[in-house]
Parts: structure tokens; sequence; C-alpha cells
């Protein structure tokens, strides 16, 4: 198993098929879920034949821009995974930030925490020229760490979802940043930012 990076209060680490049972606590949560699929549950079968497969499938053609199982570093607890995905399979130019997180993980910072340290490797290490990332426009809480992240507003969009939830007919919102804008938010060596 592949450690992706370390924060403060973090490690990223390659998923792997013994993650199943994490996952699967993870999507049935409904406080999780609630912007995704309304807060239903999922079976495990779900989770083993669907879910799992899907996010170790972007290792294959992108092995450093992935989904990353974020666990707690001072205590290796699972709180969720990240996303750092390319849009576009010829090469690194736009990706993809995403975050799920445990419902008892949320409001310590630990998602911020994590898309910052994604942001900066995206724009240091791996080529990305703009990031971005979408929710609901009900969702408040993650367009928060969207902002805190340094990602802008870009736009609302509506999509033609096959089952609607609470709130989809608000539609839902992009931000981005891209690597200019974060390098001249960022003066001298560009650290302004504690991780």
């Amino acid at each position: 198993m592949r450690i992706f990076l370390e924060t403060g209060r973090l490690v990223l680490r390659e998923l792997t098929e013994a993650d199943a049972d994490l996952i699967f606590e993870l999507d049935n949560d409904p406080a999780v879920t609630r912007f995704i699929n309304g807060g239903e549950p999922c079976s495990r079968d779900t989770v083993r034949d669907v879910t799992l497969p899907r996010l170790l499938r972007a290792y294959e053609w992108a092995p450093s821009r992935a989904f990353w199982a974020a666990e707690e570093r001072s205590t290796g607890r699972f709180i969720g995974w990240f996303e750092l995905r390319p849009l576009d399979q010829d090469g690194p130019g736009e990706v993809e930030l995403g975050y799920r997180l445990h419902s008892w993980a949320w409001g310590r910072g630990l998602a911020t925490e994590g898309a910052r340290a994604l942001i900066h490797k995206a724009f240091t290490e791996l080529g990305v020229r703009r990031v971005m990332a979408q929710t609901m426009a009900v969702n408040t809480g993650s367009r928060r760490v969207m902002e805190k992240s340094g990602l802008t507003y870009a736009r609302t969009f509506y999509g033609d979802w096959p089952e609607a939830i609470e709130g989809s007919e608000h539609g839902e919102v992009e931000y981005a940043l891209t690597r200019a804008d974060w390098l001249s938010s960022r003066p001298g060596e560009g650290r302004t930012h504690v991780w």
C-alpha cells in the first residue's frame, strides 16, 4: 500500500480491496450521502462490485491522481477518502478535487486540510493547470471547504439526474482554481498557507 501524502493530521494512502468494509460504513452514513443519493443506504454487494472497483480503476490510468483513503495520523482511523482525478486521460491539465468524510469527522478542518494539501501537490508536483470541484448548490458545508481551500465559484449548472433528491432543483455549483491564480496568491516561495 502506497502513501500518497501526509499532512499535520492526515495520511492519504492508496485504496485497496481490503477497504471494502470501510467504504461500506462510510456510504451508509445518511448524513454523508445526503447530497449524493438522498441518504439512501447501499449494500455490501454494491460496494464490493460497483463502488470500490470504480475507485480502484482510476489507478490504472492515473496512478498519482486518483482516490485516496484518508486516515488520522495520530490513530490510523479511517475518516473517508479524497479524490484528485484527471478529467482528461491524455494529461493532467485539469483535475477534479473531491472528498467524502465520515460525519463524525466534520467540523474539524480535516476536509480543508486534505484539500489544500492535494491542491499544493497538484500544482507543484503533478503539472496540473486547473483544479475544480462540484457539489449541490445547497451543500453549504462542502462549498465552505472549497472556498477555504482557495477555490472560487465558477458556475451553477443543472444536470438531468435520473432521480432528483431534495435540493437538486437549486442545481450544482462548480468551484475552481488555476495554477496561475494559486501562484499569484502565494508571495515569495508561495508558502502562505499552513498545512
